[in-house]
């Protein structure tokens, strides 16, 4: 039988015990509790019974609940090799939860699987140019592009602050040093230029705090990019017309006013929130075009989703 941790154990004892009488919770039923219930549950029981009884429960034991859910919470995660077909590896701290944190952004999404896949086909669409990715998520298709494509700048991006701590941490897993933190609220040309020269390695790596809602053409104009690519981004109706405002604005986001070339692969869970996001493109003037896509995928190895890559013209 698994022995409780001791750090709940004692803190429970020592606070907890030694300043309340526990007439409802016998020591010997609490003692076997400690050893067999997962930390959180025992808590959050002990907390409803005595709750239940009007008693007072102490400071301390709401302090304790909240540190064991938080490292439950973290102990949600794995570590997953995706072995690319060049031999080389990416490496992935990942969730092995569908939502972790507030945000499905800590997995591996399939459209993301795919899109790599096509990428390291299609090299020469990427190599010495600048990539940006829309909603990196946990930094796959990144990761896998900067290690195959030879690209000479790729900036991931995204929102949600836990999303881009392991993105970043993720980077480093595989090799690469991000640049200073960037945010799309503060970079500007110049500074895109002055943060060009200080680091030599191939490719550049950025990661970037975009907000889609936010963001403007002169804070898009200093990421310069040449391709914008992004996975699994349309699943959500709420969030389309921000997407579709943000590829209007990166469409003169080029000193040259030469529009990047954009790449969108998702997987249509929901048809109609797919077929919406269509309308949309069509209803802002955005031409698109169905990109051929693999049957099957190398990183997949269940029933193959159905994946679609647009390729947009904006």
């Amino acid at each position: 039988m698994a022995e409780p941790r001791p750090g709940l154990a004692l803190r429970f004892q020592r606070r907890f015990l030694a300043a309340r009488p526990l007439c409802s919770l016998p020591w010997p039923e609490l003692e076997q509790s400690l050893r067999t219930a997962p930390d959180s549950a025992l808590l959050a029981d002990i907390l409803h019974k005595l709750e239940s009884t009007a008693a007072e429960p102490l400071d301390e034991l709401y302090e304790a609940l909240a540190d064991v859910l938080k490292e439950e919470e973290e102990s949600t995660h794995c570590y997953k090799n995706y072995l690319l077909p060049s031999g080389e590896c990416v490496s992935l701290c990942e969730s092995t939860a569908l939502i972790s944190g507030g945000t499905t952004g800590l997995l591996t999404w399939e459209a993301a699987l795919h899109l790599a896949q096509w990428a390291l086909q299609n090299p020469g669409l990427f190599r010495d140019r600048t990539i940006l990715e829309l909603g990196s998520g946990i930094g796959f298709t990144g990761i896998a592009i900067c290690k195959t494509c030879q690209p000479g700048t790729f900036i991931f991006s995204d929102c949600h602050p836990r999303v881009l701590r392991q993105l970043r941490e993720n980077i480093q897993l595989n090799g690469f040093i991000p640049e200073p933190d960037v945010t799309c609220s503060t970079q500007t040309e110049s500074q895109g230029q002055e943060v060009e020269g200080q680091n030599c390695q191939n490719p550049k790596v950025i990661v970037a705090e975009l907000d889609w809602g936010s963001v403007t053409e002169k804070q898009l104009l200093g990421l310069r990019a040449d391709v914008v690519i992004a996975a699994d981004v349309v699943y959500d109706p709420e969030i389309i017309l921000a997407l579709i405002g943000m590829l209007q604005k990166l469409s003169t986001s080029r000193a040259d006013r030469k529009a990047p070339e954009v790449f969108i692969a998702s997987t249509i869970r929901n048809p109609d929130t797919y077929q919406l996001f269509q309308a949309e493109l069509d209803k802002a003037g955005i031409r698109w075009q169905v990109i051929p896509a693999h049957s099957s995928c190398n990183f997949l190895y269940d029933v193959q989703p159905d994946v679609t890559i647009l390729q947009l013209f904006i």
